[in-house]
């Protein structure tokens, strides 16, 4: 199956081009996004119906994808479709499957992210090497972290030595909290 993952510019911007034109050009291009991932789409999911699309930090994709969803959603393109879609992805990162991958928040969260500063021992003692190594948990909670997740199957280990799973960053934090503002704004009207 050949993937077409490339458009002209990305989702965003063509979402913005939209908010600004209304062009119908626009409008095709974040329709022919979401045909993409969306079920029966290019993206596979997993089997508990997370969107797949690349193996390093698999939620980040899916909760950037589901802030755009909501933003078309809000703009008046398949407002229904979309907003149920964002958040199964939601759901997905926050644990309604049985477990978070967001560190400190809901069921049976990550206690061990792939993060420097967190794996660290409490000041003064020095942090090497051996804090990565360390088997309990984390001695700092990243509050609000969310780490990439899974693997297609669902398949999932609480290791920080497991950074493709375990790592966290801003980018992978970035689609998520927007897209929680954005369902949380949504409910405030």
């Amino acid at each position: 199956m050949a993937r077409r993952w490339v458009l002209k510019a990305l989702p965003l911007e063509k979402m913005l081009l939209y908010e600004e034109t209304k062009k119908d050009i626009y409008k095709k291009d974040i329709e022919d996004t979401f045909t993409m991932w969306l079920p029966g789409g290019d993206v596979p999911y997993s089997p508990k119906c997370m969107a797949f699309r690349l193996q390093w930090g698999a939620l980040r994709y899916a909760s950037n994808t589901a802030f755009i969803a909501l933003v078309a959603a809000d703009n008046g393109l398949h407002t229904e479709e979309y907003r149920k879609w964002a958040m199964s992805q939601l759901h997905y990162a926050y644990g309604d499957t049985g477990r978070s991958y967001i560190v400190g928040f809901g069921v049976n969260p990550p206690v061990k992210p792939h993060h420097r500063a967190s794996s660290c021992p409490m000041l003064p003692a020095p942090c090497g090497w051996d804090a990565q190594l360390n088997k309990g948990p984390n001695p700092h909670t990243l509050y609000g972290a969310m780490e990439g997740g899974p693997g297609q199957g669902d398949d999932y280990t609480d290791s920080r030595m497991d950074y493709v799973k375990n790592e966290v960053a801003c980018d992978y934090n970035a689609g998520m909290h927007a897209s929680t503002a954005g369902v949380l704004i949504i409910k405030q009207f």
